[in-house]
């Protein structure tokens, strides 16, 4: 559950199962939160849960996301950064404990020299001017094919997800994490519990049906 900007959506999402809540360090996001804000709103928020999302982070901010106790890291960043980079990040964060989100152009698949990096990849729908959160609708095929060709690598769907077809996109691409922010939104930042709890109830019977 991505883009949460209060304890009260936080709690809720967790309530109805949410297996991760995501919180945006990007200030260019009208979902922005600090490391100071998410600081203070550690101590009521589940353990092994509490996800960093930033954006090819600098040293300062790698800094402030470690002394603000999150417990996974979701990077975005373009396909093309250097490996020497990818690397650092890995070290810097733990692999364990790292989910990488590529900025992936359609045609390009994920490189295998990332696996041994991260604990996660994220496939969320390409877009030139954006680090993922465009709210459209992403390849599930493209997914699908990744998930089958590497069955070991952890694989999470990004990508315009929402109550009314994440049932479809489960089916479809065989995902058994995904992410979702505006489809379960009632603005930018805030959460609509009802769409939250159909969402969460709607991915728990499509993940039953793959069992």
């Amino acid at each position: 559950m991505c883009g949460l900007t209060s304890l009260r959506d936080a709690r809720y999402a967790e309530q109805c199962g949410a297996d991760y809540l995501g919180f945006i360090l990007h200030r260019r996001s009208p979902r922005f939160v600090s490391p100071e804000r998410f600081f203070e709103m550690r101590p009521a928020l589940p353990p092994q849960k509490k996800v960093a999302v930033v954006v090819e982070p600098d040293e300062e901010l790698l800094g402030e996301m470690l002394e603000a106790g999150f417990d996974f890291f979701q990077v975005h960043f373009r396909h093309t950064v250097e490996p020497a980079l990818l690397r650092h990040w890995s070290t810097a964060l733990r692999g364990e404990r790292l989910w990488l989100a590529p900025k992936l152009p359609p045609g390009e698949d994920v490189p295998e020299a990332w696996f041994p990096l991260c604990a996660a990849v994220m496939l969320d729908t390409f877009s030139p001017d954006k680090f993922g959160g465009t709210g459209e609708v992403g390849d599930w095929a493209k997914f699908a094919r990744h998930r089958v060709r590497y069955p070991t690598q952890q694989w999470i769907l990004a990508g315009g997800l929402g109550p009314d077809n994440i049932g479809e996109a489960v089916r479809a691409s065989g995902a058994r994490f995904v992410d979702v922010n505006s489809g379960v939104e009632a603005a930018p930042g805030v959460k609509d519990l009802r769409k939250l709890e159909r969402f969460t109830a709607e991915l728990a019977r499509a993940r039953a049906a793959l069992a």
